[in-house]
């Protein structure tokens, strides 16, 4: 079944987000390089509205009575004030109150974050579900560009999203790491249009 999250199903979706993310991202958005102190930040943001990481912004596959697939996603017009109590965090650890993150998401997309499916569930078309289900959340909100990022190397998912619809339109780089931007348009009569 695909849903909306909630708050109390942290302990299944952060280890999801933060295998979706990885470490480095993990630690620029939470301050904390160790593993188990990152996963602890982000339990705590995610129980609470208004921030990148929260409920608020998961959609999750559940198998089995919990969790076992999430997306995560937003608008790309948001995301000041999404990463603005993740940034007074980092900045208060850091002390240093002109700290930022490099900006994923341009103003005009809808942003798909951070997708993971837990590896005993994979092979069921969790993964395909969620990304429809983040599409359908873009085109009921009537936004038109959608958007995610993949790291270079990652051809297996390059791929899945391409026969998706989605095309690369640039690069970024984060956390030193090279992405590539891909990006569809949507119609708002059930149809793509692929492409910048």
């Amino acid at each position: 079944m695909i849903r909306l999250s909630r708050p109390d199903e942290g302990q299944y979706v952060v280890p999801l987000l933060y295998a979706a993310i990885g470490s480095d991202i993990a630690a620029m958005l939470t301050g904390e390089r160790e593993a188990q102190r990152a996963m602890e930040v982000m339990l705590d943001f995610f129980g609470q509205q208004g921030n990148r990481l929260s409920y608020e912004n998961v959609v999750v596959a559940e198998a089995d009575g919990h969790p076992v697939g999430c997306v995560l996603f937003y608008h790309g017009s948001a995301i000041g004030d999404l990463d603005r109590p993740l940034l007074n965090r980092v900045a208060m650890l850091t002390n240093n109150p002109d700290v930022s993150f490099t900006r994923e998401a341009q103003e005009d997309e809808f942003y798909l974050d951070s997708l993971a499916v837990d590896d005993r569930y994979q092979g069921r078309g969790i993964g395909g579900a969620l990304i429809a289900a983040f599409e359908a959340a873009g085109r009921a909100r009537g936004f038109d560009r959608l958007a995610l990022i993949v790291i270079r190397g990652n051809d297996k998912a390059k791929a899945l999203y391409i026969k998706k619809g989605y095309e690369p339109d640039g690069q970024l780089e984060l956390c030193g790491h090279i992405y590539d931007h891909m990006v569809k348009r949507i119609d708002h009569s059930g149809g793509s249009v692929k492409g910048s």
